[in-house]
């Protein structure tokens, strides 16, 4: 039996049909229990403004927590014919309730009920990805304290500048992470606000309450101008998308750093090997194609901003069909980016350390400016001691007292990690996801 919710009894071009659906029926499958719980929220409110009965708002909400429930065991198909998981739901509400099955609808387009789909959808994964970025973070920051006192050499240009350490180098990454999750938030906060009675962008003649559906499904605020929470499709999902770069971002360089210091040119760590794979004709490599891969995992989802700009950039106000594609590009995005938060995870905390970088004459150049540094203490200017110890390298004569005293905030002797740690606390309890675990809950036990 074929549902469209638009189907006004007129034949349809197969071909047509296929291409406009799209991977709509693919990715909807995603969306299955937002919408039934963005559904429940809805006929609570109808119910409220006598658009339904009591007894029909019961007898739904009993049958909407079966369809969630279902969705979230991954039982949940659009079936054949199907236009898409509105339509799927509605169609099953119909078969078990008959007539009141067709009342859900009232006071409700496609277009809001996609958006409300969209957005639950979208604050749920943003939740998870926070989670993976704290642990994440926090294995950062324990490596960091664990090796605060093991030396290494920093680079600019590829070449060997000045001392640096573990401590700092995984602190850099957990401080960068810290920033990322403060534009996550950001990205929250557009994302947590209630599109739902926007209808198809003009809002509806209907006496909806729009306060009650965004109290109960936990939004922050609602998208108050009903054209504005149309306008909204799309930019949600780009401003989320720069987010979401942010983080690959990070991510990306990391796993640059860890192939370049796991080459056998610099060794300053060692991968555990059963995060390499070997070669078909070279029996002694290790390659480190997990860090590979999530290179350019990453790099990938660099570009999602791009791409979904592209799609929306030239739309005006209202509603197009335009907007359908960009679920193909962004829903896929977070279990891609969640995958290279927990491999990476994994890896930073089996990672293995050299402790006696250092030992190998070939750095000790990088001490060059802590004995400028020295002889300025010591009473000569700054340009003095400069060409002093430049001269000394350039005659073999530099003999560097190694031991590094920085005490400087963030730096090899002052890290700041309590600091750090506070930071991202404060923006990761910022996000109060359990506000939206409460209203949630208490929606579903309604039914």
């Amino acid at each position: 039996m074929a549902q469209k919710l638009w189907d006004k009894g007129r034949p349809i071009d197969e071909a047509v049909e296929r291409y406009t659906i799209g991977r709509d029926r693919e990715l909807d499958v995603l969306l299955a229990k937002y919408d039934a719980l963005g559904s429940m929220a809805h006929i609570i409110m109808l119910e409220s403004v006598n658009l339904l009965g009591k007894e029909e708002l019961t007898s739904l909400l009993k049958e909407l927590k079966i369809i969630y429930l279902s969705a979230e065991r991954g039982e949940f198909i659009i079936e054949a014919g199907v236009e898409d998981v509105h339509s799927q739901i509605e169609l099953l509400l119909t078969r078990k309730l008959g007539e009141t099955g067709k009342k859900i609808h009232s006071g409700r387009s496609r277009n809001d009920q996609i958006l409300l789909d969209l957005k639950l959808f979208t604050r749920a994964r943003i939740r998870e990805i926070a989670a993976l970025i704290n642990e994440l973070f926090d294995t950062l920051i324990c490596r960091s304290n664990m090796h605060k006192d093991v030396f290494m050499p920093g680079y600019t240009h590829l070449q060997i500048a000045m001392p640096s350490s573990f401590g700092l180098w995984f602190g850099a990454y957990a401080e960068s992470l810290a920033d990322d999750l403060q534009l996550l938030l950001s990205a929250y906060r557009i994302c947590n606000r209630n599109p739902l009675g926007s209808a198809a962008g003009y809002g509806s003649s209907f006496p909806l309450n729009r306060s009650m559906t965004t109290s109960l499904l936990g939004f922050d605020s609602m998208n108050y101008n009903v054209i504005y929470a149309q306008m909204g499709r799309g930019k949600m999902e780009r401003t989320v998308a720069f987010a979401i770069a942010g983080i690959a971002a990070t991510l990306s360089k990391l796993a640059f750093d860890a192939c370049l210091f796991n080459s056998q040119n610099f060794g300053f760590i060692k991968i555990p090997d059963a995060y390499t794979t070997g070669s078909s004709i070279m029996p002694h490599k290790k390659n480190p194609d997990v860090f590979e891969l999530t290179r350019a995992k990453c790099n990938k989802l660099q570009a999602l901003p791009q791409q979904i700009m592209l799609i929306i950039n030239n739309l005006p106000s209202g509603y197009f069909r335009d907007l359908q594609i960009i679920k193909e590009v962004f829903l896929p995005s977070f279990d891609e980016l969640k995958d290279c938060l927990t491999m990476t995870t994994q890896m930073m905390k089996e990672v293995k350390v050299n402790e006696n970088i250092l030992d190998d004459n070939r750095y000790t150049p990088i001490f060059s400016v802590e004995e400028v540094n020295n002889l300025v203490l010591e009473g000569m200017p700054f340009r003095d001691a400069y060409k002093k110890v430049s001269l000394d390298i350039e005659a073999g004569n530099f003999r560097p007292d190694k031991n590094i005293r920085h005490t400087h905030e963030g730096s090899t002797g002052n890290l700041c990690n309590d600091e750090i740690v506070a930071l991202e606390r404060q923006v990761f309890d910022s996000f109060n996801f359990d506000k939206v675990i409460d209203a949630e809950r208490k929606l579903l036990s309604q039914a």
